[in-house]
Parts: C-alpha cells; structure tokens; sequence
C-alpha cells in the first residue's frame, strides 16, 4: 500500500487523520510543527511524541521531500541555483534571491511544462508530471535549511504552470501561509500564469491576496498565437477579461510580464500597443530581458531599447519597471540545469 502523503495535509486533516487512529487532538499540533516549523524529515525525530505514534506514522505516512543535487552561486550577486531531486528520481529548479526586503525564492510547481512557450526552456523537455503540495514546499524548507536564513517572499515562477496543477498549489499556499508554519504572509507571494483564463477566475474567487503575474509578452493575438500556444484558447481579450475579473474582486493590481525580444516585441509602437491594450486596467508591467535559450532564435533587447520601451509606457500613463537581472552567470531565470542533468542521465 502506498504510504500517506502527510505533509501535504492541512492542521484540520491533521487533526481528523489522528483522530481516526485514536489520538488525542492536541498531537495534530505537535505533529504540524515538526513537519512546518521545525521541519523534521523523518518521524523518529518528533521526540515529544509517544514511540508507538512514531512508528505508527512512519508505517502508514511519508514526508515528501527533495534532496540538493546541485547548487549553483552566482559570483556577481550571490543567487543561488538549486537543482532538487524528488523520490521518484525527477527533478526541479529552484532560485534563492537576496533582495532589500529579505530573501526570496522562486520555486517549481511541475517537473516540466506542457504550454510549450517558445522562449521557455522549462517546457523543451517536455512534461512528466504535478508537484505534490508537499514537493513545492520543500523547496522553500530545504533552501531555508541549506543557507540557515528565513525566506520571506515567494515567487511562483520556476518549472511549470502552477494553475495547471491548481489544486496542489493552492492547497501549498494553504500550507505555506498557515499561522501555525511557515506563516509567509499571501502580500508577499506572487503566482504567475502564462494566461489559463478560467483557472484565473477560479483563483480570484479564493480572494487570497497574492499578487497574479501575467506572462503577457505580445500585444496582439497574432504574435502571441506564435510564442505562446496558451493565447489559441484564451485570446488577449478573454484574458485581459479575467485580469479585470480578478483586481475587482481582489482589490490587488496584477502585474504583467514583458520579455523583450530584439525584433519582435520591442518596437515603440509595440509599447505604444501594449499601453492601449492595458488602459484602465489596475497593473504594474514588469519588463524583462528574455533569456536567450539553446534551440530558440530569440536575442535580448539592448539596455538602450528596454529604457526606451519603459519611457512610452510611463509616458502614456502605464506604471512600469524594468526587472532587476540576477544570478545572470548561473542561468539563474531558466530551466537549462535539469535539461543538462537530464541530458547527463540518458
């Protein structure tokens, strides 16, 4: 029998699972607080529990978890890359980044990707499965573990499309917001989507508070029918629809990604498109030099262009910012290093 993925329950399942066996409900707590707050990876490490729910649990549960198989630092800022590797033998991506406002981390939600965006090198090597609530959170306890610091900002922007895996990644906000773990506060998580409209819809009505980012990139359906596979199904304006959807009942301004791409989207009057198609929309665009991957044909924009590109944004009344490059040395934005690990194996 396939043992219990227990680190993925809630407190309330925690409570109703141990109940079951005959526990008292103040061990869910105990329990709970091992597994998120003092993140024990394994049961015989819970010392305030009786023996006999020691072994009990290790003979009916397990807890999920990833183990460092690399680990990149970056000589210019000090970012640091990690390769994850699951039970199963697959692995995932995950990026430490230090910032003025504490440490942030970019995590994974999926081995692999199936939107197939044409500058990502996350979706080249194809789709293999959903990560477990338990697999995301890892991610943030291990970094935590392995740098012997507190991540306060989370960033859903590794491997993956989390609304594609919406009920595991919610239940992971759940988790990693919950009061009595890691308590990360929703204001400082930001989940971003390539455009799956109704999962967007089906967000905005949990009203959690997180900030939605849009991997937008083109302005028009006839670009980003080319780039991004995702726009066939939900064009611009249903998703533009879903964004508005989303602010109103959230109060929450969405921000919108924006890879530059030298001679395809960076053009003034693909700025000037870009701000008529945001008009009266609550946002932030967030403009990014695209990561130029093997097997794609796309070159960054040059410095100059991003600026310029900014300027007629803010000139026709469209707040934006130009992201700040990290752990550029490292590869740090992409999913290149389990394409090389994966390489490696075969």
């Amino acid at each position: 029998m396939k043992k219990i993925d227990i680190k993925s329950f809630t407190l309330p399942e925690l409570k109703a699972f141990l109940k079951e066996r005959g526990e008292p409900a103040f061990r869910a707590g105990q329990v709970f607080d091992w597994i998120h707050v003092k993140k024990a990876r394994g049961f015989e490490e819970m010392s305030n529990l009786p023996k006999a729910l020691r072994e009990k649990l290790a003979d009916e549960c397990r807890l999920p978890g990833a183990e460092i198989r690399r680990r990149l630092v970056s000589r210019l800022d000090g970012t640091v890359k990690y390769l994850y590797g699951l039970e199963d033998g697959e692995s995932v991506e995950t990026v430490l980044m230090k910032y003025e406002h504490g440490y942030s981390v970019c995590v994974s939600s999926q081995v692999g990707c199936k939107m197939g965006c044409e500058f990502c090198a996350s979706t080249k090597a194809g789709f293999v499965r959903n990560l477990l609530p338990s697999e995301i959170l890892d991610q943030i306890y291990q970094t935590e573990q392995d740098q012997n610091l507190r991540i306060s900002h989370i960033v859903m922007m590794g491997i993956g499309e989390p609304l594609d895996n919406f009920e595991n990644t919610t239940r992971f906000l759940e988790l990693i917001n919950s009061p009595y773990g890691a308590n990360i506060s929703m204001r400082n998580i930001s989940l971003s989507t390539c455009g799956l409209a109704e999962k967007i819809d089906e967000l905005a009505a949990f009203d959690l508070g997180l900030t939605l980012s849009i991997s937008l990139h083109a302005c028009t359906d006839e670009k980003r029918n080319e780039i991004m596979p995702v726009n066939r199904r939900y064009p611009i304006g249903r998703l533009l629809q879903s964004c508005k959807n989303y602010s109103k009942i959230t109060r929450r301004r969405i921000s919108f990604e924006y890879a530059l791409m030298k001679g395809k989207n960076d053009s003034v009057k693909d700025a000037e498109q870009l701000a008529c198609l945001l008009k009266g929309q609550l946002c932030h665009v967030n403009l990014i030099p695209v990561n130029e991957v093997q097997e794609t044909s796309f070159e960054k924009t040059e410095r100059q262009n991003i600026y310029r590109f900014q300027k007629e944004l803010m000139k026709r009344g469209i707040n934006a910012t130009v992201r700040r490059t990290l752990g550029s040395d490292i590869n740090a934005a992409c999913g290149q290093l389990r394409r090389e690990n994966l390489s490696e194996v075969r």
